[in-house]
């Protein structure tokens, strides 16, 4: 009988001391990975590379347009090289003023795939009636 309490305090325990443990990892990498975002962002903020904009093409190969320096370039990228295709003036270009337009925030994009995964299952469930 006493064994028996033994063992199922010393279960709890163990379960306890993992659950901390498990709390504690995983603190620890949002912490460490918020301070290397913070530390690449403030790297690149004063950089004079940006990507403005990339199209895909076919697998492995891009058209993208790049800004260098004051300079807009469009290159072709594919599996092994980099190709310089022209030099685009700025008047020619449609850039946003809001920057980062094209990036939407995870809620956005976690509600948009919760959307069409419910809208899948109602149609797989109509197919099957």
């Amino acid at each position: 009988m006493i064994l028996t309490v033994s063992d199922s305090a010393n279960s709890y325990l163990q379960f306890i001391t993992v659950l901390i443990l498990f709390v504690f990892v995983l603190a620890l990498t949002y912490f460490a990975t918020k301070w290397i975002a913070g530390y690449q962002k403030g790297r690149s903020a004063n950089a004079n590379l940006e990507l403005i904009e990339s199209f895909q093409l076919a697998n492995n190969k891009y058209v993208q347009i790049i800004r260098v320096g004051q300079k807009y370039l469009a290159v072709a990228i594919g599996k092994d090289s980099v190709t310089m295709l022209t030099e685009i003036p700025e008047e020619q270009l449609m850039l946003s003023n809001e920057g980062n337009s094209t990036q939407i925030g995870f809620k956005e994009l976690f509600e948009k795939v919760q959307k069409k995964t419910f809208l899948e299952k109602k149609d797989d469930l109509n197919k099957s009636e």
